[in-house]
């Protein structure tokens, strides 16, 4: 799968989706990363995809670049992984945060590298290549694709791993797969796994629901038995889903990592030391604690990032 289309009309028609909860107020204030870095003079132009987690990774990079002097314009909710993208490679972002994986797999056509440093190393250096895009560091958790059943369900029908979930459909089993539109058609989605795991669907199936309904979806196994999601997002423990383990590593790993056009990167390299702190404290629990104040608690994502900077010493505590 390849980026393509006008990125211009594109970003136009995920900013004119909303939904946008960014700009005003006071700029972050300083705090430990001010301490070493100063980008004064420095601008941005800062966007993101339009689900929750890309939203608070959006607000968090936009509080972390104030807090150090830089002019920061927020264009977050771009709309999906293609408009984002080719609003980076247009110009009309200049940073944003993306996945190893979806580099991998869908901007390069590559086959899944199982090991985050190699997979990071490899997506860096084609893209800086062939885009002329820098990959900044990378955090330490992995939004991946999988599939969650709701806790007691799971109990009943003992499934624990995506070969259950394989098993309890090549024994008959007709309870309903929800997924995403875009996981329906992915390199690394729907068809892959059912070749992985050689399974068919019945007839009828999946069902394709937007994103953020799969979750709440899944606890009625009746509309949804099986539902796709990612392994980060907040609504899992919140709804008392179980994550299948992908016991035949199917899926790629997802890792994020601040994208940034190499020309704005090469006027500031400074800028790598303010998100490498960040990234390295981004974890696995991190992120579904701060997703799950977005997604479940609906907290706005400004207060999410900004609180989350600010208890970890990134920001300072009197912005607005």
């Amino acid at each position: 799968m390849t980026v393509a289309g006008t990125a211009a009309a594109l970003v136009l028609a995920g900013c004119a989706g909303g939904g946008l909860e960014q700009g005003g107020g006071e700029s972050a204030a300083a705090g430990s990363l001010a301490e070493s870095i100063d980008l004064s003079g420095a601008s941005y132009t800062v966007g993101s995809k339009d689900f929750d987690e890309q939203l608070v990774l959006c607000e968090i990079t936009i509080a972390a670049l104030e807090s150090v002097g830089a002019e920061v314009t927020p264009q977050c909710n771009v709309g999906g992984t293609e408009a984002t993208r080719n609003a980076l490679l247009a110009g009309d972002i200049n940073v944003y945060w993306d996945y190893t994986g979806t580099a991998q797999v869908t901007f390069f056509g590559g086959a899944p590298i199982q090991d985050a440093e190699e997979q990071y190393q490899t997506v860096k250096a084609t893209d800086l290549e062939q885009n002329q895009i820098e990959w900044l560091a990378p955090t330490e958790f992995n939004n991946t694709y999988a599939f969650a059943v709701l806790e007691s369900q799971a109990e009943e029908l003992n499934l624990n791993t995506l070969s259950d979930m394989a098993a309890y459909y090549n024994e008959g089993g007709t309870g309903p797969m929800c997924v995403e539109s875009e996981y329906l058609v992915r390199d690394d989605g729907l068809p892959g796994l059912q070749e992985t795991y050689g399974f068919q669907l019945p007839a009828g199936q999946p069902s394709v629901l937007e994103t953020g309904a799969i979750y709440q979806a899944t606890t009625d196994p009746a509309t949804c038995l099986f539902g796709e999601v990612f392994t980060t997002d907040g609504r899992i423990p919140a709804l008392d889903l179980r994550v299948l383990e992908d016991d035949q590593v199917y899926h790629p790993l997802y890792n994020a990592a601040p994208t940034m056009r190499s020309e704005t990167f090469e006027q500031n390299p400074a800028v790598a030391d303010v998100f490498a702190p960040i990234s390295a404290a981004l974890t696995d629990d991190v992120m579904l604690e701060l997703n799950g104040q977005k997604s479940s608690d609906n907290i706005p994502e400004r207060q999410v990032a900004r609180d989350w900077l600010i208890s970890e010493g990134f920001i300072g505590a009197d912005e607005g």
